[in-house]
Parts: C-alpha cells; structure tokens; sequence
C-alpha cells in the first residue's frame, strides 16, 4: 500500500499543466494543436492548446510553436469573417507552460485579443 501511494505521489510531481484561459469547447487544428475563439463586440479572444513529444525537452521551442499557431489562426479567423485585425503584439500573448515528464509531452497554453481594424 505505501509503495502505491509513492507511486501515485511521484506521478504526480513529474507533472505540470498549463493553465486554462477559457471554458469555451476546444476545435482540432492539427495533431499537436486546438483552440477556441470567444467573440467580442470590438474582435475576440482565442485561446492556443498545443503539446508536443520532445524526448530533451525544449520549452522556447513549443513556445514559439504555440505563440506562431496562435497569431496564424487569429489571421485565419478574421479572414473567413471577411473582416482585418490589428497587428497582435508578441509581447501581449499571454502564455503558459506545462511539461509531463513520464510522457515526454511539453504543452503551451496561449491567450490573446484580437481586435478588428476601423
């Protein structure tokens, strides 16, 4: 029973999550990728979950992948509602990391707003 319970205690140590910055229901882009938009009156918020195996793990590396995905679907969106967004800045894309050891998966939840031109 004790060996069980350190088990389960180890488990859980070797593994981190990223946080969540919506409720909304998630849609598949790819297979390391979903996200969600929340429409606003002035544009919307989308909402990033990408996670990938990395055997050495490297952060910066899904980092960018996560930040990348993020500003590509905010364009696409705006595209098919025939509508211009502002430029997004980098530095305002919120971001979280998590990474699972036992896995090998590191994942990245990144948020932004987008607003319409006028």
């Amino acid at each position: 029973m004790r060996t069980l319970l350190l088990i389960i205690v180890l488990l859980g140590l070797g593994c981190a999550t990223p946080m969540k910055y919506t409720n909304s229901t998630f849609t598949t882009y790819d297979k390391n990728t979903e996200y969600a938009i929340d429409p606003m009156d002035d544009g919307f918020s989308i909402t990033v979950y990408y996670s990938r195996y990395q055997f050495f793990p490297e952060s910066d590396a899904v980092a960018v992948a996560c930040k990348s995905a993020l500003t590509a679907l905010a364009y696409d969106y705006a595209d098919k509602n025939n509508k211009k967004i502002q430029t997004i800045n980098e530095q305002r894309i919120k971001i979280s990391m998590g990474r699972n050891d036992f896995s090998g998966i590191t994942s990245c939840s990144a948020n932004a707003l987008a607003q319409w031109q006028k």
